[in-house]
């Protein structure tokens, strides 16, 4: 297995926090544990200099991290079916369908895309996460990218982090939405219900950027570009603008509308996860540097939904 070795600037906006907080959050591939123990053995420096996991940053420090391989944890190969839209030596694109967890969690050890990522491609045995560096929700279908080595993993960390890797979705809420905007909060966990999120005043930075795709009566497409990876973002900052994604039953209700037909009522009550897919993802390609460009075809039920919108207009 190869070291791990990752160089990576300090933003402005962290000041006065904590060295190992910092980290957790930038590369939160490795936990803040394991960061901690880094800095103990002198495996993580700042200016070139060894430092203490209290170290309050100022900003622009530079961080070179040179560790031993690490101990993954070890999780099943499972034979689960992928939709490979791309691959070569060092990254692998997969369309994820609706259903899928990526990583195993409390309630979900088997059945993941992990364990379907350790069956065919085995080599991601050694490679943190087994290559997935990003994450979309069960039931949000699209596309994702996996780092088929640690050398991979590291540079499209980094590049994720500082903001050079692109995601856009679609998604159809509910409403008419009248202008494409900038929705900029905080997120973090809801302070009543510890399985949802929030707009909350002591949360994590969040950005959703979305310009209207189409109209409909009632219900509007939208295409969505995300500068942070807050999760369920898209979803939590849909709802909080009034307009939650259709069929997400966590932050929203179903409405019907007034003088709907029996299709589009059907077909509402039929969707019964959120109308959201993943369709573009841009990023460096971690060895040749090339930017490339991926799509992930639409699923049939968000086809569905859609079409049955358009009929609505006719």
């Amino acid at each position: 297995m190869q070291n791990i070795h990752l160089n990576l600037t300090i933003p402005l906006e962290y000041a006065g926090q904590r060295l190992d907080g910092v980290l957790a959050t930038l590369i939160p591939e490795h936990s803040r544990a394991r960061i901690q123990h880094w800095i103990k053995d002198g495996h993580l420096l700042v200016n070139q200099k060894p430092t203490k996991n209290r170290h309050l940053v100022v900003g622009e420090e530079q961080v070179t991290i040179d560790a031993p391989p690490l101990e993954l944890p070890s999780f099943t190969a499972e034979d689960i079916p992928l939709d490979v839209l791309f691959e070569d030596d060092d990254i692998i694109i997969i369309n994820k369908p609706v259903g899928l967890v990526a990583h195993p969690a409390t309630g979900n050890y088997a059945g993941t895309l992990l364990n379907a990522l350790l069956f065919r491609f085995p080599e991601l045995n050694e490679v943190p996460r087994a290559g997935i560096i990003h994450r979309l929700d069960k039931d949000t279908s699209g596309v994702l990218v996996v780092a088929r080595n640690v050398t991979a993993h590291t540079k499209l960390v980094a590049d994720l982090q500082a903001r050079e890797m692109k995601r856009e979705y679609i998604a159809v809420v509910q409403g008419e939405v009248t202008a494409g905007r900038t929705i900029e909060t905080e997120i973090g966990r809801h302070p009543r219900s510890r399985t949802k999120m929030a707009v909350i005043h002591n949360g994590k930075r969040a950005c959703t950027h979305f310009r209207i795709g189409k109209r409909f009566k009632n219900h509007t497409l939208l295409n969505v570009q995300l500068d942070t990876g807050r999760t369920h973002q898209i979803r939590v900052h849909m709802a909080h603008i009034k307009h939650p994604v259709i069929g997400d039953k966590t932050y929203g209700q179903l409405r019907l509308p007034k003088k709907a037909s029996p299709p589009l009522i059907d077909t509402l009550r039929a969707f019964q996860r959120q109308a959201l897919h993943a369709e573009r993802l841009t990023l460096k390609h971690p060895t040749t540097g090339e930017m490339c460009e991926f799509t992930a075809p639409m699923p049939a039920d968000l086809q569905h939904l859609i079409a049955t919108l358009k009929t609505e207009d006719a």
